[in-house]
Formats: C-alpha cells, sequence, structure tokens
C-alpha cells in the first residue's frame, strides 16, 4: 500500500500517529535514545506550534495525539531530525551493532543517506469527535500494560499518562478537554 492512503487535510482536528522503527528494532530500549523523542515533542510544541495531547514511547515506536498547522510538514521534518540525532548518539556512544543494522535494513531506493531509522510515514488517522480523542488517548496510555510492560498505564515512564492524573510526567502536554 502506497504512502498516500494516510494524509491530514483538515488540520483544525487532531491526530493519532504512528512512527515505528525500521523493521521495529527496540531502538528506543535505549534512554538516551528515548529522550530524543521527549525533547522532540517538546520542540514541536514550543517552536512549532503543535498541540501534543499525549504520547507513549514504546521500545520500537511511539504513537502521539497532536494537533497543529502544516502539520504534515512539521512531523517529517522532526523525524528527520530525530533520526539524525539517533545516529550521531549511536555513533558517539559506540553502538557499531544497532548502526550496522540500520544500515542493513536501509531500503534500496534510499539514496540520501547510509542509515534508515523510520519506517515510511507515520500514519497519521484524524480524529473527528471527542469520544475518539479519548479512546486514542486510552489506547497509548493503556499500550505498555497490554504489553506486559507495567501493571497500571502511569507506571510506565514514557508517556502522557501521568499527566492526565494531574502528576508531573517527564514532558508537558496539552490536556486534551474536548
Amino acid at each position: 500500500m502506497g504512502r498516500s492512503r494516510y494524509r491530514i487535510f483538515e488540520e483544525h482536528y487532531p491526530y493519532f500517529i504512528t512512527s515505528t522503527i525500521k523493521d521495529g528494532l527496540p531502538l528506543f530500549a535505549k534512554p538516551e535514545i528515548a529522550q530524543v523523542v521527549l525533547e522532540s515533542l517538546v520542540f514541536l510544541q514550543n517552536s512549532r506550534n503543535v498541540q501534543l495531547y499525549g504520547y507513549v514511547i514504546m521500545e520500537n515506536h511511539f504513537h502521539a495525539v497532536v494537533k497543529g498547522g502544516d502539520l504534515s510538514k512539521k512531523l517529517r521534518l522532526t523525524k528527520s531530525f530525530m533520526a539524525r540525532k539517533m545516529i550521531d548518539l549511536m555513533k558517539e556512544n559506540g553502538n557499531s551493532k544497532l548502526l550496522s543494522q540500520i544500515a542493513f535494513r536501509k531500503l534500496i531506493h534510499k539514496l540520501r543517506s547510509e542509515h534508515q531509522v523510520w519506517e515510511e510515514g507515520f500514519h497519521p488517522k484524524q480524529l473527528t469527535c471527542d469520544e475518539i480523542v479519548a479512546q486514542k488517548l486510552e489506547y497509548i496510555h493503556n499500550n505498555p500494560v497490554a504489553r506486559g510492560f507495567v501493571d497500571r498505564p502511569e507506571y510506565w515512564r514514557y508517556s502522557s499518562a501521568r499527566n492526565y492524573l494531574g502528576q508531573e510526567g517527564l514532558i508537558p502536554v496539552t490536556i486534551y478537554a474536548g
């Protein structure tokens, strides 16, 4: 299926997005690499006027509920930045095994770089009503529970579940009130 299936058409709606590491490699199991995603989400909020309603970072993908103008471009550029930063971190930290794995998995038509960190796209799904937004936030917060990593959503460090309980999360989010 081509990349054109998922698009952002109406920017006044929030979108549920998913970005996956190429071939499911567990790069985010390394805290310094997960930190790149956190910092990028904060940058999107503070410098690119994107509202972040919720997120979860799992070992090989992340989900978020976001809203903002020119969202496709902002997300594409942010993913590119994150990939570069992750590769630089792996080089810095001597993670040659991971680097060789993401180089090996690079698609043949990707000529501009030596590595491919992400699967293509971020699969935006438009959320057209408050109930669907609430469902997606519940889904992302329960993702680590469903995977058996924690017993309760707020126990997962890399999630906005704590924010929704009035606790301090790793990064701020805009609490979706409908």
